[in-house]
Order: C-alpha cells, then structure tokens, then sequence
C-alpha cells in the first residue's frame, strides 16, 4: 500500500470557543483519508490538516470548515 500524506493550513476567519474549535478539529479529523487535525492554542486560527490527496481534497476540508458557519481560507496553496 502506497499512502502519500499532505498537509494544509485552513486560516479560521473567527475568534472560536474552546468547545467549538475541537467540534471542528473532530470533524474535519473524521473525514475519511484525513490523518489529523489539529490547533495550536497559541495559533487557534491556524488549523494544520495531514491527509492524503487521493482520499480527500483540500477543498473538501475547507469545505467542512464552512459548513460550520466559519469564514476560512486554504494557506499557500
């Protein structure tokens, strides 16, 4: 098995709540062909995706960013 592992930042537009920030990070971690997800606390509006091309694209993960109602965008793609 041949896994390629990407990884992406999503710039989070707002200000979330604790509890909202790990609903999103849980989320976007279940997506399938998404390794991991995560925040760090003293950048919570920088997300760091590691997931793999040919399961999902960046797109998708913004995507589920936004249907949470939050304003972001992809980082340096």
């Amino acid at each position: 098995m041949n896994t390629q592992c990407c990884d992406v930042v999503i710039h989070i537009d707002e200000e979330l709540q604790d509890d909202d920030i790990h609903e999103l990070s849980r989320d976007i971690s279940c997506v399938p062909g998404v390794y991991s997800a995560c925040v760090n606390d003293r950048a919570r509006h920088l997300m760091l995706v590691d997931y793999d091309p040919e399961g999902v694209h960046a797109a998708e993960l913004l995507s589920v960013v936004r249907q949470h109602g939050v304003g972001a965008e992809l980082v340096g793609l």
